[in-house]
């Protein structure tokens, strides 16, 4: 998988590319991630990459040629999914994860300041994704989250691939309930069910507490079942 990244702060994504999961995939090249600076596509020594809003109104507005260009000239003759990183997206989930996981090619744009010129969606972008319903400084983060939910799916990165069955939002439940030693801790002792040895007690109980866990703390993924 080949991951590309447009952004005006390229030295924000040195830690989460150098690091943990997704340093490891890089290095099995399992995946191959490329940060590009739009500041690189632009006109004149200024290198400015936005301007005003058309209509008035606070803030600015990031420029699409740009953008356009940085795009088309990533892109190439490869087939890729475009994504806009910005607050007015869908909600990311994890079916959406699964999803990216099997595009060969992603190239992230991140968003900034009072949003991109809108004429960019008909021309470049595929799909506007947001992580939540809040407002960040920028696309940064939120295309760093991406990658590490992303990365992290792809065959091989992972040590165990149950890891990746038996985990939060699977079946739209959150994870149950883990412990490890020791068994007693400052008073607090472990479900006597997990002692047990008993594998399919154990699994009845890490069902029951992932729909408890579940209906207490996020009961629209229970409305959806």
């Amino acid at each position: 998988m080949r991951i590309d990244v447009i952004t005006i702060f390229p030295e924000m994504f040195a830690p989460i590319l150098n690091e943990s999961i997704v340093k490891r995939a890089q290095a099995k090249k399992k995946v191959s991630i490329h940060i590009h600076d739009l500041r690189e596509y632009t006109d004149g020594k200024h290198k400015k990459v936005d301007d005003r809003p058309f209509g008035g109104g606070p803030g600015m507005v990031m420029m699409a040629k740009p953008i356009f260009d940085a795009v088309k000239k990533i892109k190439g003759r490869r087939k890729a999914k475009v994504v806009l990183l910005c607050p007015t997206g869908k909600p990311l989930r994890q079916p959406a994860v699964k999803k990216y996981a099997n595009e060969r090619n992603l190239i992230l744009i991140c968003g900034h300041y009072e949003g991109i010129d809108d004429r960019l969606n008909d021309l470049v972008i595929d799909e506007r994704l947001s992580i939540g319903d809040y407002v960040l400084t920028g696309g940064e983060l939120p295309a760093m989250v991406l990658i590490d939910c992303v990365v992290r799916l792809l065959p091989g990165v992972l040590g165990k691939a149950e890891s990746l069955t038996d985990e939060s939002f699977e079946n739209n439940l959150l994870d149950y309930p883990q412990y490890t030693r020791p068994a007693n801790f400052r008073g607090k002792k472990i479900p006597n069910v997990l002692l047990s040895g008993n594998h399919k007690a154990i699994n009845k109980w890490r069902k029951e507490q992932s729909c408890i866990r579940t209906k207490k703390n996020r009961p629209d993924l229970i409305n959806k079942k």
